[in-house]
């Protein structure tokens, strides 16, 4: 799949790739209401034993790193078709990290990781400190969902290779040729039509069934967050809580909103500049800066030299409209990398692209390794292709009116699977549901955990001022939600400690912002 196609089309959990995690926990005492329910059990040294699965030590890789994780791993399969028990079966990934108690709660946490595409294993030493008031008391289970890490990935890796040299343009049929060349490459180990949202609710459930039927608190971050509504809604009996990091309603489909969501953060982004003297003086106005630096690359695409930031070996790249377009989306989702944007695209503005080329070469290799983008079809081509309609009023945005013709060719091509009737109809449960945004989000906005909350009567949003997406990790935020998960109450949180957030002033030259 080409680069700058996997750029444009990538959905929702970038911010784990590109955004840090600043933090700080501690534990908050309280009254456990966890129900009595199994227990892991030590068998042997390096064993663990949870209802009819037992888990031995491993650790779990770091990508691009010799660090590692330690954990406990089980072997899980399942049918690939559940309707056809005796056809193929596909080995899940399922690991546990430990708890620090030596006697855990019996409920576990479930990490559910966004994308879609993105696998819970690879993703989790990213939000590992964030949730490390939760293990305190529990256990973290890791499951990759169905297509990605360790669980019959759908990876395109020819077909990614062989679209490194990139043709100019929107070209619908160059899209539906490179999705054509995935799902011939694909179609040797799966069928794309059961990796779907629906397919990996079903997978965690039998999960839940093998481990002695415990109770789950869920951590949903983007696109985890449709997943996990969508098993709060097949079984309820399952969860104790949940944790909604940058929600995606049920009713969405994806894709809809992506560039009025882009283009209003933004927006608000580059304002915070124009309110700052210092900011004003040296960019002007960022958001004009940026829609001429679109139109002059929209007319006169550039090959820039550079230095590449991988290899440091010297190359050559086609910079164009839509490889700016994606490079900024992915930056707006974090402070720290939205902070860049006014000055990298004055300096391009200025004919130095080398900064500005070296950040879309990194991000289209952080995209290749953290999103599988059969997957991701899998989910889009059964879940919301059908739903998109065209976007006329989106032309003039950065992300243009292209995102939507894009999926339906990917989608003519990609086989469909089975979506429920009511898989778009909104969450309404009594759970204990705690629901965290951005104020800043550019894919996922307030106003979608606002929709959510009307159906939770026994829920709560958070905001976080100044932040974007994925907001799990900032601030006292690990600490609330570990006193959330504790209590079951997130109406009695004192959530004060969040008005210490806030945006990160823009960097007025590379070593930061104006004092």
């Amino acid at each position: 799949m080409k680069v700058r196609t996997r750029i444009a089309l990538a959905l929702l959990g970038a911010a784990v790739v590109i955004g840090g995690q600043w933090w700080r926990h501690a534990h908050e005492g309280g009254t456990n209401t966890t129900d009595a329910g199994p227990v892991a059990v030590q068998t042997a040294p390096g064993t663990l034993r949870l209802g009819t699965l037992t888990f031995t030590a491993c650790q779990l890789a770091q990508k691009h790193s010799g660090a590692t994780t330690a954990a406990y791993c089980a072997p899980f399969e399942v049918p690939e078709n559940r309707d056809a028990p005796q056809g193929r079966r596909i080995a899940l990934k399922l690991a546990l990290v430990k708890s620090d108690a030596a006697a855990a709660d019996s409920d576990l946490v479930v990490f559910l990781a966004g994308g879609p595409g993105q696998a819970a294993t690879e993703t989790w030493p990213a939000i590992a400190d964030a949730l490390a008031p939760l293990r305190k008391h529990r256990h973290v289970l890791l499951l990759d969902q169905r297509g990605t890490g360790g669980s019959n990935a759908l990876s395109c890796k020819r077909a990614r290779a062989a679209g490194e040299d990139e043709a100019p343009g929107f070209d619908p049929a160059r899209i539906r040729a490179d999705t054509r060349d995935c799902l011939a490459e694909v179609a040797q180990k799966a069928d794309p039509r059961y990796y779907t949202t629906s397919d990996a609710v079903r997978d965690l459930e039998a999960v839940r069934q093998a481990l002695g039927a415990p109770k789950f608190d869920l951590v949903g971050v983007s696109y985890g967050t449709r997943v996990a509504q969508q098993y709060l809604m097949r079984h309820p009996d399952g969860v104790r809580s949940a944790v909604l990091d940058s929600v995606v309603p049920n009713e969405l489909a994806l894709g809809e909103d992506f560039a009025q969501n882009l283009e209003a953060a933004l927006k608000a982004q580059f304002a915070a500049c124009t309110a700052t003297p210092a900011c004003r003086q040296r960019f002007g106005d960022p958001y004009a800066t940026l829609f001429k630096l679109r139109d002059a690359l929209r007319a006169q695409p550039q090959t820039v030299g550079y230095r590449d930031p991988v290899t440091f070996l010297p190359g050559t790249r086609r910079l164009d409209e839509f490889a700016l377009a994606g490079l900024v989306r992915m930056f707006a989702y974090a402070p720290e990398t939205s902070a860049l944007l006014p000055l990298t695209l004055d300096q391009a503005m200025q004919g130095h692209y080398g900064p500005l080329m070296g950040q879309v070469r990194l991000l289209s290799d952080d995209l290749a390794e953290t999103l599988t983008g059969g997957m991701q079809l899998s989910v889009i081509c059964a879940e919301d292709a059908d739903l998109l309609r065209d976007r006329p009023q989106d032309k003039d945005t950065l992300l243009g009116d292209l995102l939507v013709p894009a999926f339906k060719a990917q989608c003519e091509v990609w086989p469909h699977g089975a979506r429920p009737a009511d898989f778009h109809a909104p969450l309404q449960s009594a759970a204990p549901v705690l629901l965290l945004e951005g104020e800043l989000d550019p894919v996922t906005p307030p106003r979608y955990g606002e929709q959510v909350l009307k159906g939770l009567p026994n829920g709560r949003l958070l905001v976080a001022k100044g932040q974007g997406h994925n907001v799990i990790g900032r601030g006292c935020m690990p600490r609330l939600v570990g006193a959330f998960v504790e209590r079951l109450d997130a109406k009695a949180l004192d959530a004060s400690c969040l008005d210490a957030l806030g945006a990160m002033p823009a960097f007025t030259d590379f070593n930061g912002a104006a004092p």
